[in-house]
């Protein structure tokens, strides 16, 4: 672990123990950051990760003549997902410029978006009760360096709702659909657009919904073909696929 450039002893290391072991070089060897899933993690354990993260990266900046991935070198996106509002509080007492989306209930430092490359995502939501889980996908296709675009509100109970955006649907590279209830809309869409569809189920519904897995089985029985389905309420696995499938040639 790398010491502040203070020379103030690093102690990241001991309060890490036993708890996480960061994979610094994840971003060098797949082109995409480590994320940190903070659901079933304390907020001192969610702490010690954004302190780990600050201290790798102190001036979280690059400096000229810095190295590729030494302590002044540009700060990979850092997203902590899945992070209530203690966890939320936690990372802001480390890393005080996060952007923290309440909605997507995800934090990201640096807060700035990446430019964008690549081709575009649209990211497209059944319904109001699923966009938690569909502004996690689209925050996460944006800070691994995409396009983005979102609708909202065009489940299948109102088809005319999605024809009405088909110009928007057919000028993404890849669409990710996430919805609850019977989890059709993936399939409807899949056989609107030539892009291959990312299909979220999400634990929205009555109880026969079964927290999501009606409409997990619903879209891995897509009728459409080019339909990848994630787990039940998986934004970031969703939004994740996508930045890769749209990734510059």
């Amino acid at each position: 672990m790398t010491t502040a450039s203070d020379g103030v002893p690093d102690l990241v290391d001991a309060t890490l123990a036993g708890v996480a072991e960061l994979d610094h070089d994840r971003a060098a060897r797949r082109g995409y950051p480590e994320a940190v899933y903070c659901e079933g993690k304390t907020p001192a354990q969610v702490a010690a990760i954004a302190a780990a993260v600050r201290h790798r990266y102190p001036r979280g900046g690059a400096e000229p003549g810095a190295e590729a991935d030494g302590p002044d070198s540009p700060p990979p996106v850092t997203l902590f997902t899945r992070a209530d509002d203690a966890h939320a509080k936690a990372v802001l007492a480390e890393l005080p410029d996060a952007r923290h989306d309440t909605v997507a209930r995800l934090l990201a430092w640096p807060p700035a978006e990446p430019p964008a490359v690549g081709g575009k995502v649209t990211v497209v939501c059944a319904g109001t009760s699923d966009l938690p889980v569909a502004r996690e996908a689209l925050l996460t296709a944006a800070y691994l360096g995409r396009e983005t675009e979102f609708v909202a509100d065009v489940g299948v109970a109102g088809l005319h709702r999605v024809l009405g955006k088909l110009d928007l649907l057919r000028s993404a590279r890849a669409v990710v659909v996430v919805a609850g209830m019977d989890g059709a809309l993936p399939s409807v869409v899949a056989g609107l657009v030539a892009a291959p569809v990312v299909a979220v189920p999400t634990s929205v519904g009555y109880g026969a919904a079964f927290g999501g897995l009606a409409p997990l089985l619903a879209m891995l029985n897509a009728c459409a073909p080019g339909v990848a389905v994630v787990n039940i309420d998986n934004g970031y696995g969703a939004g994740h696929l996508a930045a890769q499938i749209a990734a510059p040639f």
